[in-house]
């Protein structure tokens, strides 16, 4: 298997424990695999020490790495750089590793990456009511916008999406 091949499996064995179906916030491994054959896009997976097991790196060489023997996946980031910005597509933490630091870990380590390629803020999006938000206001994210009713939940109601952003 390609080391880009077991970061997909890493990413979806994260994904599938820690988002809740009833949110539709989780993407299917399609949507995955595509965004990362673009080499703006960039993830790292970490167990549940906070050890980086896989990761897309295109600051350097463009490699992909994946080690065999790593631990279990416990938490992932992925995230799209444009010029001098970097927008978090998706961030998970399986539920028996969070409130242990993992998800400021990836923030780090995501803060450092996109510095690294050059961006100078941070943006994200969310749906309103994402617990979640307590991370993001801790890392010193601040609500830049809203999009009314933009998300649609499994049972079919509508709930907006808050815009953050960041300097770094």
């Amino acid at each position: 298997m390609s080391p880009r091949d077991q970061l997909v499996d890493q990413i979806m064995e994260v994904m599938e424990a820690a988002f809740d179906p009833a949110f539709g916030e989780a993407w299917n491994r399609r949507q995955v695999a595509d965004a990362l054959v673009l080499p703006s896009t960039h993830a790292l997976v970490l167990d549940a020490g906070g050890n980086i097991i896989a990761s897309s790196d295109r600051t350097g060489h463009g490699e992909w790495s994946a080690q065999d023997d790593a631990g279990s996946p416990a938490g992932f980031v992925l995230t799209r750089h444009a010029v001098d910005e970097e927008e978090l597509l998706l961030i998970g933490v399986v539920p028996a590793c969070r409130r242990r630091g993992l998800g400021q870990m990836l923030i780090d380590r995501l803060f450092d990456a996109a510095r690294a390629r050059g961006a100078t803020r941070i943006f994200l999006e969310m749906r309103r009511g994402n617990p979640a938000i307590n991370l993001y206001r801790k890392v010193g994210f601040e609500p830049i916008g809203e999009r009314p009713n933009y998300y649609r939940l499994a049972n079919g109601n509508r709930v907006d999406a808050i815009t953050f952003g960041r300097s770094i």
